[in-house]
């Protein structure tokens, strides 16, 4: 299989679909739930897909373990590589690979503002022009909304999407039928895409629900899950 036509049968189309086409440049996507339940491997499959369509992305990982995110990305592209017959595939691995960058803070010893002063200058002096951040990993229960607009400001100033990642930093937070923790409230009114991530045991996969699209609350399935072997978006 071709490139393009892995591209145009991905189910991130299906995704991209439920909220009306896509995040959009300049805005910010959440994909909120519980710990473990798969969302590095989702941002990792929606960033892989904009690789693959010869976009350019930086994964800021909080983790503190980077090889584990480098990890993420070599797996999800052999499956889907292999699964597809993927043409050519270590051409466009390494292709892919040039027009990603990896990067890793603490959340704990770093400002929001130094992270956002590293992020321009890689884009403007780095001559990396990037349509895609990924906060993986980033608590933003903890931010200010301040901090929130900062990033936002950032977003509409660099033209590119922002993802982030978010699971609640208190043990005894509640979540909602949908699997966003509560503590997200104080931040709707500041992102443009909320998801919530639920793992579903008669299905035995994890259901993706729209709960905020570009400001509005239509709270609908998106058409897609998470595999619970891969983490992958499927149909």
């Amino acid at each position: 299989m071709e490139v393009n036509e892995l591209i145009k049968n991905s189910p991130i189309r299906v995704f991209e679909k439920s909220i009306n086409g896509g995040l959009g440049k300049g805005n910010i996507g959440v994909l909120a739930s519980r710990h473990g339940i798969g969302k590095t491997a989702c941002l990792v499959h929606i960033a892989t897909d904009k690789l693959f369509k010869g976009e350019h992305v930086v994964h800021v990982s909080f983790s503190g373990n980077v090889e584990h995110v480098l990890n993420w990305y070599k797996e999800v592209f052999r499956e889907i590589s292999e699964y597809k017959s993927l043409d050519d595939a270590f051409s466009v691995y390494e292709t892919m690979r040039e027009n990603r960058v990896v990067m890793n803070f603490s959340q704990k010893n770093i400002s929001v503002d130094k992270i956002i002063s590293s992020l321009t200058t890689l884009i403007q002096q780095g001559s990396f022009q990037a349509d895609t951040v990924l906060f993986d990993g980033y608590q933003l229960t903890k931010a200010t909304p301040e901090d929130v607009k900062k990033i936002k400001a950032f977003a509409q100033a660099m033209n590119i999407e922002v993802w982030f990642s978010v699971s609640p930093a208190l043990t005894d937070v509640a979540f909602d039928e949908y699997g966003v923790p509560e503590t997200m409230k104080p931040y709707l009114d500041l992102i443009d895409v909320l998801l919530g991530l639920k793992y579903n045991e008669e299905k035995s996969k994890v259901i993706m629900t729209v709960v905020q699209d570009h400001h509005k609350s239509p709270s609908h399935f998106t058409g897609v899950t998470l595999d619970p072997r891969t983490m992958l978006i499927t149909e």
